[in-house]
């Protein structure tokens, strides 16, 4: 069995093509750059280079493949004609499966980060291979950059109300998507993956207890937070982006309890204040 993996120079396309080689399955990391991506290969990686807007090179780096993982990509604005030129290379290669990285509550999310990927699953909803959708949950690593700010002010802010992200780390869901890609049955599944679902209140007591500081949660209007974080260097339409995703955890689009993360991982996903106090250490 061959299993491509796209955006493998990428966070969690890096951490699948990890746990693919543990699972003892060669995979082939699809980059734009494979410079970026030696150490892949020296871990025994096959490397093939195709961006997302070149269906020859996609159709080149798909030959011989069975099945493929679709990252989803970071272009906002072009993702939706991007993930379909992927879409299509892996049609005309005939792979036996094909997952893509989508968002949680899809049929119902109106966070501004959901809408490319509904319009991506449109399209595979008129697939002509096997499709899984792993909807992932927020990582724990989307926290990290706010821990110092956080510890050092003794203030978590956000705007997420009482709403609770059901997060894991990126390795979590990458171990999952390496469960998908190399067991059978999974052609047609729509997995939402989340960990233990937390409050705000209750990541800011999982940072305290990995810095040993006090940390308390403060609540913001929509509006407050995304200016506040525009005050404090983030790009304006990111700020709203931030913003949007906090309203739509308050409305509790994340709170994720299917439990299909634990069923693919076979164990209990990583706790956050373990994320925390490792990227603290």
């Amino acid at each position: 069995m061959t299993v491509a993996v796209t955006g493998a120079s990428g966070q969690l396309g890096r951490l699948v093509v990890e746990a693919l080689l543990k699972e003892g399955v060669t995979p082939v990391a699809v980059v734009r750059d494979p410079a970026k991506v030696a150490d892949l290969a020296a871990l025994g990686a096959e490397i093939r280079q195709a961006g997302y807007d070149d269906p020859a090179a996609l159709d080149r780096a798909f030959e011989g493949v069975d099945r493929v993982l679709l990252v989803s990509g970071n272009e906002f604005g072009s993702r939706v004609a991007q993930h379909t030129n992927v879409l299509r290379a892996a049609e005309r290669a005939g792979v036996e499966l094909f997952a893509y990285t989508s968002i949680p509550n899809i049929d119902r999310n109106e966070m501004i980060l959901a809408q490319e990927h509904r319009g991506t699953e449109a399209v595979l909803d008129e697939a002509s291979v096997p499709v899984v959708r792993l909807r992932n949950d927020w990582y724990w690593e989307n926290y990290l950059s706010g821990l110092a700010p956080a510890i050092e002010s003794g203030v978590l802010y956000g705007a997420a109300g009482t709403g609770r992200v059901a997060g894991a780390s990126r390795a979590d869901y990458a171990e999952a998507a390496a469960k998908v890609l190399t067991t059978d049955g999974h052609g047609g599944q729509n997995y939402e993956l989340g960990g233990e679902p937390l409050a705000y209140a209750d990541l800011a007591q999982a940072i305290s207890e990995a810095s040993g500081k006090p940390v308390r949660y403060q609540d913001l209007p929509q509006a407050d937070y995304a200016a506040a974080l525009a005050q404090n260097g983030v790009p304006a339409q990111y700020a709203q982006v931030l913003a949007d995703a906090d309203a739509g955890i308050a409305q509790g689009i994340l709170d994720i309890e299917t439990g299909d993360l634990q069923r693919l991982l076979g164990r209990t996903p990583t706790p956050a204040v373990e994320v925390f106090r490792a990227a603290l250490a």
